[in-house]
């Protein structure tokens, strides 16, 4: 597919962004190159290959789940202008 100068110049417009008029055949140039990778992608036949999550088939690796720091809750609630039963108040901010 090749662009034209019309169609680079729509193009940025649409994207809000300001081009030089004399980089215009450049940017017509990469993006036809862009637009032809495109299409000789959609060409590969991709009938019975299932959609993947991730190109890599394995687990995520998890960290164990285990406690490492101690709990400082009182010494934090104890600066606090109110609690109540453990609990931070906060003064209502919705009617």
């Amino acid at each position: 597919m090749s662009l034209q100068a019309d169609d680079v110049k729509n193009i940025a417009h649409l994207a809000r962004i300001a081009i030089d008029e004399n980089d215009i055949p450049e940017y017509a140039k990469n993006l036809s190159k862009i637009l032809d990778f495109v299409d000789q992608l959609n060409q590969a036949d991709t009938d019975g290959v299932e959609p993947m999550a991730h190109p890599l088939d394995m687990a995520q690796r998890l960290r164990v789940d285990e406690v490492t720091e101690v709990d400082q809750r009182e010494k934090f609630q104890s600066i606090s202008p109110k609690v109540e039963a453990g609990l931070f108040l906060v003064p209502k901010v919705i009617e």
